[in-house]
């Protein structure tokens, strides 16, 4: 059995969300230099999803990564949706809180199953656009409040007597190296730390350890996780680009209180001269239990700013203001000071 954070090969990996055209439709040749980019900067982790774009950004990332040696990357895709050969009125699709989220990705029907049926043809799916033999972290896909509201502990249900019972087994046979839930909620991974039954190897959480939010995974998830010997992979440090000054939190326009708290931390970090892209990933690299970060990216240019916001010198200074003035939880790890890598 091999946790999460063993496999890792560094803190900084590659979140392909972008990828499946989120938010805009991106040229091809923009798509391919941005994992190119990432290679060359030595990002050996990458993290997919048949969701994205309706199996678009795991189309690019197999292309991008055929002919590399499949023994110097780690990749982790996802379960949960089946993407058809179909089409569909991509403007009609049903995606809970993140309605226009994937508007630009293909228009291939995407149908919700957690079955262990399912879970089977969407890993053997992702096997083929992504062109590789084997798949070494499996997520189970959102099973969470924002994409099935009140019905969400169904869904759940549904996945633990699936998905979760297959993801076990395929681990303990040798053909995945880990498993456990990639999810935008910290609900879903509490229940199942306290369930008897499948034992995860850790987490993908994404915009839950964040700098702008962070208290209930502080106080309720991390401790369980980190009392199993487990680890959560962040995702969307950037808090879907509101940290950075994007106007999206949680892929929805940011509510102008958000906006205030991030030109408060912006303010204090102008006057100490660090990026708000070091603080966002340093902060969440400070907790013992988070084992890396994978912020995503469209434009090459983006690899390396991050690269060098993992390397930012932040002094110890910076850090207390912010929790003096109450803009991180009091009982939040800090980053020592200097860089996170």
């Amino acid at each position: 059995m091999a946790i999460i954070k063993d496999l890792l090969p560094g803190k900084l990996g590659f979140g392909t969300a972008p990828l499946g055209n989120m938010f805009r439709d991106i040229p091809e040749a923009e798509a391919r230099a941005t994992v190119d980019a990432a290679w060359h900067d030595g990002i050996r982790f990458f993290d997919n999803a048949p969701f994205y774009g309706a199996g678009l950004a795991e189309l690019r990332m197999g292309e991008a990564l055929a002919g590399k040696p499949r023994d110097e990357y780690v990749v982790a895709t996802k379960v949960g949706r089946l993407i058809l050969d179909e089409v569909e009125d991509v403007s009609a699709r049903d995606l809970g809180e993140k309605g226009d989220v994937f508007k630009h990705g293909r228009p291939n029907k995407i149908v919700n199953d957690y079955s262990a049926d399912a879970t089977l043809r969407s890993i053997a799916d992702s096997l083929q656009r992504l062109r590789t033999d084997r798949l070494d972290i499996v997520w189970v896909h959102d099973v969470a409040q924002d994409f099935y509201g009140d019905e969400w502990l169904s869904v759940f249900e549904s996945a633990r007597q699936g998905a979760f019972k297959t993801l076990d087994r395929l681990r303990d046979e040798g053909v995945i190296k880990a498993w456990g839930l990639g999810v935008n909620r910290v609900e879903p991974i509490e229940l199942l730390l306290d369930l008897e039954g499948p034992r995860p190897d850790g987490f993908l959480l994404a915009g839950r350890y964040t700098l702008l939010d962070h208290e209930r995974a502080l106080h309720r998830e991390m401790p369980k996780v980190m009392a199993r010997d487990l680890s959560i992979v962040v995702g969307g440090p950037y808090s879907s680009g509101a940290l950075v000054g994007g106007p999206n939190f949680e892929y929805a326009p940011a509510k102008p209180e958000l906006l205030a708290k991030v030109a408060r931390i912006k303010a204090i970090a102008d006057r100490y001269g660090i990026s708000m892209k070091a603080a966002g990933l340093q902060f969440a690299l400070a907790h013992p239990a988070v084992a890396a970060v994978i912020p995503g990216a469209s434009r090459p240019g983006r690899i390396a700013e991050d690269r060098a916001a993992l390397n930012e010198t932040v002094p110890a200074d910076f850090w207390h203001e912010l929790s003096a003035q109450g803009l991180v939880a009091s009982a939040a790890v800090l980053p020592a000071a200097g860089s996170a890598a």
